[in-house]
Formats: C-alpha cells, structure tokens, sequence
C-alpha cells in the first residue's frame, strides 16, 4: 500500500524530526516480541491482574509465557479503550491518532468492522502497519498514513471516534484536541489512555523526568488534559484512573527479560503518587 502524506510538511519542528528519528530506528524485543503472538503490535502498557506463575515456568518455555502475559495485558488495555469509542458500526471511520505498529486500528476493525485511519510521523512504522493490514486482508478498511496527528489533512467532521493511546505526551494538547474536535461529527467520541503527572503531589517528580527523557516526550499535567478538552468542545463522558490496574504489568515486566531499565521510574512514580494513567472519554458537542 503506498504511504500517503498531506500536501503540508508532515514534520513541523526539530522535534518532531528527532521524536519520527526515534520511532523509525526503535526495535525494542518489548514490543516486536509481544506483536508476534497475534500479529498485533501495540506499543503500550497493559493493565489488570498478573498471571505470576509464568515466573515459574520451565527455562526452557518461560520466555515464551512471559510474552504471551505481556502481551495479554496490553491487549486488555486495548480492548478497555475500545468499549469507550461508544456504538460504532461498520459504516463508520475513525481514526487512531499515533497509531505506531497498528494494532489498536487492526483490533478496531476486527471488533467493530468500520473503516480506521492510522497516522504517524514515523514512516518505518507507517509502513510496518499498512503490511500487517494486507497481510491480514484488512487493507481496504485500515489504511495508515504518514501524517502529523495535530494537522492530518482529514476532512472536518469526517469521524464518529478517534483516540490516542500513550501517544499524547509527544505534542501540544491544545493543538491536538482542537484537531481532533474539527474531524470529529458531533456527538462523536475521543478517547486516550495516558501517563499524566498529578498536580495534587507539585510539579513532575524526578521519576516523570527519567521516563520523559527515556522517550524524548514532554509527560502533562492532568489539569491540563482537561482544561484543553473543555476550551476544544470535547466534554468528558467517562474518566477512569487505571493506575492501581497497570502497576502489576510494571512489576512482572521488571523482572522478567524483556526489562528495559526504565521499569523502576514508572513503578517509583506511580507508587508515589506523582503520575497516574487515565483513560478519559469525552463526548464533541
């Protein structure tokens, strides 16, 4: 499938430049690892409760359990954004705001049967998705474009729903939501699943520090996430905080292989009470 870009520069910043830079080097066993289970390649946490017996596996099989558990509790985060995006029938598009390697637009598609575009400043990763689409016979209804998720170039009021999943914190929220609200229909959904800091705990701690510079991304306030919803015509429906469900998922990921070394400072930041991880559902009106 060719990757299609609007006719305005897709990366407006130095920035921007370095965050696609990463994006189409990274290949993280983390997350390529976990995507060969099922063909779905998510690029984010996973919440709920953890099967801790994998630890105990056979050597010659606990690698393979420890990815498949991963890789379950990813997918139940997820399906947990998708039972927010409200009725959506096959006659539907909607549209996945950094959608990466494409799983949460393949697993739309294949929970709701409606047309999903996908759009990333990573062109490896654009490219990546748009092959996982043919090969799963899906590329007439999934389609994944090189584009800039604050200007895509999509016709106004085109979505019933869109979303970001942990993909927020590498942009303007002012920018991003006013985007999303001009594709959006009225009536239609937004949602994200993100790592926010608390502004109860003060200003990010030095764990939200450590995690933003692991990723070259800028972690917001929660207050912000709802000021700029508000002043975007996008009103909160649902609000859901997943911390105490996604803690687990960090604990067996530190002990396990597949550990990165930033483990810690997602585990010291949440505990502590300096970040938390929302999912917020919010209706265009």
């Amino acid at each position: 499938m060719t990757v299609t870009s609007n006719a305005s520069p897709v990366l407006s910043s130095l920035y921007q430049q370095s965050v696609a830079d990463y994006w189409n080097t990274e290949e993280n066993p983390v997350n390529l690892k976990l995507g060969e289970v099922d063909g779905l390649y998510h690029h984010h946490y996973g919440i709920g409760d953890v099967d801790w017996s994998v630890l105990d596996a056979p050597a010659e099989s606990r690698e393979e359990r420890v990815v498949q558990e991963l890789h379950r509790l990813e997918s139940a985060q997820a399906h947990t954004l998708m039972a927010h995006l409200g009725p959506l029938r096959p006659e539907h598009r909607v549209l996945d705001a950094g959608s990466g390697r494409g799983g949460s637009s393949i697993l739309a598609n294949l929970r709701f049967g409606c047309q999903v575009d996908g759009v990333s400043i990573s062109e490896s990763q654009v490219a990546f998705a748009n092959q996982q689409a043919k090969e799963r016979g899906v590329d007439d209804r999934v389609r994944f474009h090189f584009r800039n998720m604050l200007d895509t170039g999509f016709e106004t009021g085109a979505f019933q729903a869109s979303w970001n999943n942990e993909s927020t914190m590498y942009v303007e929220l002012s920018l991003l939501f006013a985007e999303h609200a001009r594709l959006l229909r009225r009536g239609g959904r937004y949602v994200c699943i993100t790592g926010c800091y608390n502004d109860a705990y003060g200003l990010p701690s030095r764990a939200i520090s450590q995690i933003n510079a692991h990723y070259i991304c800028d972690i917001h306030s929660r207050s912000t996430y709802f000021k700029e919803l508000a002043a975007n015509r996008l009103v909160p429906v649902s609000v859901v905080d997943l911390t105490p469900a996604t803690i687990p998922y960090w604990e067996l990921r530190a002990r396990t292989h597949l550990a990165t070394g930033i483990e810690e400072a997602f585990l010291e930041a949440y505990k502590g009470g300096s970040f938390q991880y929302l999912l917020i559902a919010a209706d265009r009106v």
